[in-house]
């Protein structure tokens, strides 16, 4: 198979459609060019890209391995945000309070893919929801609008972590992220 993969913690079909409609809200004020579709809202843990079978194969053993002593956790959908310029930002984002578990969880998965020989991103782990890509308007993205206005959106979502997912894009289709494999965190 062709195409990029990833590990992500999967969510509650119950915070996917908490997040669209905060989505929905966002997009009257904030235009960006492409949302994400709803049912490939996740957190990811490591990013493969192109993947070799076998490797992916071998991280998918030391995941199985490595993550059977996690129980499932609660987290906190808190906040949105941006990455990006603050003119024009890239990426438009929902937060979740911070989780030791979280990034015990995030570690275990990163390692286990390390292990196989994946390089993967070094850059520190913040976890977060991607609603949204690319500012798409002449006028220059506001944070201090938008921090106002997402002060007012509905936030403090509680929600139990217990999946870890391996997804395989596929960019031409909608939702793009088909899921090869699940590791149940009892």
């Amino acid at each position: 198979m062709t195409g990029h993969y990833f590990y992500a913690l999967a969510l509650p079909d119950e915070v996917k459609q908490y997040l669209l409609k905060v989505s929905e809200q966002i997009n009257k004020e904030f235009p960006f060019k492409k949302w994400v579709h709803h049912e490939d809202y996740h957190i990811t843990l490591a990013f493969l890209g192109h993947a070799d079978q076998t490797k992916l194969a071998e991280s998918v053993r030391f995941i199985e391995k490595g993550i059977k002593e996690f129980r499932s956790f609660q987290l906190i959908q808190t906040n949105t945000g941006i990455f990006g310029s603050p003119k024009a930002p890239r990426i438009l984002w929902a937060g979740v309070s911070h989780s030791e578990n979280l990034h015990s969880l995030r570690s275990k998965v990163y390692d286990s893919c390390i292990q196989p020989g994946f390089q993967l991103e070094t850059r520190p782990f913040k976890p977060h929801i991607t609603l949204a890509r690319k500012w798409n308007n002449e006028e220059p993205f506001s944070t201090a609008y938008f921090q106002q206005y997402s002060e007012k959106l509905p936030n403090d979502f509680k929600f139990s972590a217990d999946e870890v997912v391996l997804y395989h894009t596929h960019p031409e289709k909608t939702p793009k992220y088909e899921k090869v494999e699940s590791f149940r965190l009892d």
